[in-house]
């Protein structure tokens, strides 16, 4: 990595295995892969955190980390969704986009004070920047993450 570029790694837990692994983004045409398993890692979807791995995945993230803090019957969370995994495909690399399932997951939830779902926090190296309830549209995600409209 040269002087002039910013770092960009993420600690993300592998779907497969939930081994830690930490991610170049800067690399991501390389297709990573676990250390554990050697399955791939893929960070073009919003990627699933618990209440052991959160911690480790914001401590271990030089990027925006948006968090999405959903329920399987939610309603609204399910609209959220298509909105989330768009972001994510578009935006790899500049930021990594966590989902958090709230019923499964009470001790995140209680310590975050999520009492509506969807909730969106953003997380800047491991601290709260952001908050947002409710379903909102792409352009309100990008301004909510600090990001500029992207480049199409």
């Amino acid at each position: 990595m040269s002087v002039t570029e910013v770092s960009k790694r993420a600690t993300v837990a592998c779907p497969f295995c939930g081994t830690l692994n930490r991610v170049d983004l800067t690399r991501l045409a390389d297709r990573p892969k676990c250390g554990s398993c050697a399955r791939p890692i893929l960070l073009d979807r919003p990627m699933a955190v618990t209440d052991a791995t959160l911690d480790a995945v914001l401590k271990g993230t030089e990027v925006p980390v948006v968090l999405d803090g959903y329920a399987d019957w939610c309603g609204p969370c399910k609209i959220m969704a298509p909105i989330l995994d768009d972001f994510a495909r578009e935006r790899q690399g500049e930021v990594l986009v966590l989902k958090l399932d709230t019923d499964r997951n009470p001790a995140t939830t209680h310590r975050f004070g999520i009492r509506a779902i969807p909730t969106l926090l953003v997380f800047r190296q491991g601290q709260e920047v952001g908050r947002q309830a409710g379903v909102i549209p792409r352009q309100q995600l990008e301004a909510l993450a600090g990001l500029s409209a992207p480049v199409r």
